[in-house]
């Protein structure tokens, strides 16, 4: 089994380039992979975040 990375709120930002108020709504709307509580915090897993990438770039391609 491969390792699992998890992500923090601010690194999700970062990598998918999105304010939190816009995640927060995506989550909101099942748009955006759930996070999982972490010791009183909450994390995402990494390769969720970028399947869903993914998922939007291959999306993009459809759209054109």
């Amino acid at each position: 089994m491969s390792e699992l990375q998890l992500l923090r709120r601010d690194d999700v930002l970062k990598k998918v380039g999105i304010s939190k108020s816009t995640l927060y709504k995506l989550i909101s709307t099942d748009g955006f992979p759930a996070s999982i509580p972490v010791g009183g915090s909450v994390a995402w897993v990494e390769s969720e975040i970028d399947a869903w990438i993914i998922a939007r770039m291959e999306k993009r391609g459809q759209a054109a």
